[in-house]
């Protein structure tokens, strides 16, 4: 895909979400999307690999939470994967402090890259187990904001989310449409860990019928020092 017919359909879908970029951050994400593509070849990075599926699914879709951040907020992004939503939403607003967590060094490999590539302030990668994180006083209560995008269920996400943001601060859980189980199972993980619905925003992606929902989570409690537990024990015996 060329840059102009990149830029054309990437600021048709932004307009959908009423958010505007300049030439410059359109830039950016083409060059990201690019660096993408060609290391996903050797890395597993993405299922993704159609380009209008990359601007749709990966960077549309991790714009929706620009939206309920601001400039000032301290942001960990958790199994960032190839890095979404932190990159994106980095681009779209370079005043913001963003760090990237992710288990695989190779996925951090490419962060980095990326990172260097589009000389980007104010961001950096962590290669740690969530669990290990949660428990390390260099992050634990450090951030305004915890989000995730497709990592757990909701019961075992905040169990890695809260006891990274400060009281007072927000989980943003980035879900797909069905999420009344999840709701429903969460309950408990809740209330041990400090956490309360303040919001869900239930939206479909620009031109097509996905469903996608947004949960925010206010923290209003410290969270109880034997949380997390050690890695692995959260998915295998979540808090329900």
């Amino acid at each position: 895909m060329e840059m102009d017919v990149f830029s054309e359909d990437f600021k048709e879908m932004l307009n959908k979400i009423n958010l505007v970029l300049n030439d410059k951050q359109i830039n950016d994400f083409y060059v990201y999307m690019l660096e993408l593509l060609e290391w996903n070849k050797n890395v597993n990075l993405t299922a993704i690999t159609e380009e209008n599926e990359v601007i749709q699914k990966h960077f549309i879709d991790s714009l929706t939470i620009l939206k309920y951040i601001n400039d000032d907020d301290k942001i960990i992004d958790v199994g960032t994967g190839a890095g979404f939503p932190g990159i994106p939403l980095k681009i779209s607003n370079n005043k913001l402090d963003i760090t990237l967590l992710d288990s695989l060094n190779k996925r951090i490999l490419f962060l980095d890259n990326v990172i260097k590539k589009l000389s980007l302030n104010n961001i950096k990668t962590i290669h740690s187990r969530v669990e290990d994180a949660g428990i390390n006083s260099l992050y634990r209560e450090k951030f305004d904001i915890a989000t995730s995008r497709a990592v757990a269920q909701l019961n075992i996400l905040l169990e890695y989310l809260l006891p990274l943001v400060k009281v007072g601060g927000k989980c943003i859980c980035m879900k797909g449409g069905n999420i009344e189980e999840e709701l429903s199972n969460s309950t408990r993980a809740l209330e041990v860990l400090g956490g309360k619905i303040e919001k869900i925003e239930s939206f479909d992606l620009p031109n097509s019928n996905i469903k996608r929902n947004v949960i925010i989570i206010e923290k209003i409690k410290a969270t109880p020092k034997i949380y997390p537990r050690k890695a692995g024990t959260p998915s295998k015996k979540p808090l329900i």
